[in-house]
This record gives structure tokens, C-alpha cells and sequence, in this order.
């Protein structure tokens, strides 16, 4: 699937009040599922990776003055989707009394009793893995294990260098493969 109009084109139809609207439904549709898994990889539980999303596309909506189309619509959109699940930790990082983690068993706790992870222990040892790693990093792991996204466009989601992206990924990896050495 893509969009219905060439990127481009893109400011000029949000900036203009009769295809507003059209425009930006047909981007909500293209890229929900995308920041949707984007968003629960870090999250884990659907409840609140639907609330982020719809967070994402609020903040989306309100800024669209501000995409001028100088980025890529999908490197805006990741950026808004990592800023609100980096509100998310945060916010729930402050409520746990900053103990990282509380909150990270809190989030594996739910992942065993979500009814949408179909996972086995295997595949929950890794999630718990991923779940040690510092938010950042598991920012960095995530976007370029699973969503494969290539390091330039991380940087540009991020705004670090890719050398700083490149040495974190390698640090995450390092991590995870201790983790699940330990558990074994």
C-alpha cells in the first residue's frame, strides 16, 4: 500500500483546508500499523501502544503546519511516535519513583498475561532481554532488528550520529546474548 498523492505534494495538500482531511486520513492509514509495532516493541502492551498511537496522530495533526517536507513523512511521523513512548517512560519511570526496573517488570508481567503475545519462553526470555536494555537503547535495537530500518534513517528519527546509533546497536546485541547466556 501506498499513499494516494506523491510525497511532495504532501504540504501543499495539508496546508490546504479541502484536502486536509483526505490527505491525512490516507496517512493515518498508511503508516498505523507501522508506528503501530514500532510503539508496542517498546511498550509491549496493546492498550498502550493504541493509546500512543493515538497520541502520535493527535500531536500529528495539531504540528502539520510545521512538516514542511523537508523530511521524509515517515521519519516525522517515527519521530513523533519515539518522542510519545519516550513520554510514556518517563511519565511511568516518575510514578514508579524513578526505578527503571519496577517499571520494565511491570511491562514483562503484562506481556505474560497480554492476550496478544502468542509468544513461547523463548520468545519472552527475549522480550525480557530487550526490556533490560536503557529506553534508548532499546529504541536503537528495535529499529534496526525488527523494523530493519537502515542507520541513516534512525539518525534522522533520533537526530544522533549513525556512528553513536551503529556503536549503541552493538552494545544492545552484547547485552541481549548475556541475558539470555544467563537465563539459559
Amino acid at each position: 500500500m501506498s499513499l494516494p498523492f506523491n510525497e511532495k505534494d504532501l504540504p501543499d495538500l495539508l496546508s490546504d483546508e479541502k484536502s486536509k482531511h483526505g490527505a491525512f486520513s490516507a496517512i493515518i492509514k498508511e503508516y498505523s500499523q507501522k508506528l503501530y509495532w514500532h510503539i508496542r516493541k517498546m511498550v509491549l502492551s496493546h492498550d498502550d501502544a493504541d493509546d500512543i498511537l493515538q497520541n502520535t496522530f493527535v500531536k500529528a495533526w495539531l504540528n502539520l503546519g510545521k512538516f514542511r517536507g523537508d523530511a521524509n513523512l515517515q521519519t516525522w511521523l517515527y519521530r513523533i511516535a519515539t518522542n510519545e513512548t519516550m513520554n510514556f517512560f518517563n511519565t511511568n519511570y516518575i510514578k514508579h519513583n524513578g526505578f527503571t526496573s519496577d517499571f520494565d517488570d511491570k511491562l514483562a508481567d503484562n506481556l505474560k498475561s497480554d492476550p496478544y503475545f502468542d509468544g513461547d519462553e523463548t520468545q519472552l526470555k527475549l522480550q525480557k532481554a530487550i526490556l533490560s536494555l536503557p529506553p534508548k537503547q532499546r529504541l536503537v535495537f528495535n529499529m534496526r532488528y525488527y523494523d530493519e530500518m537502515p542507520y541513516s534513517e534512525i539518525a534522522a528519527v533520533l537526530q544522533t550520529s549513525e556512528g553513536a546509533l551503529k556503536a549503541s546497536y552493538h552494545h544492545a546485541v552484547k547485552k541481549i546474548e548475556q541475558f539470555m547466556l544467563k537465563c539459559d
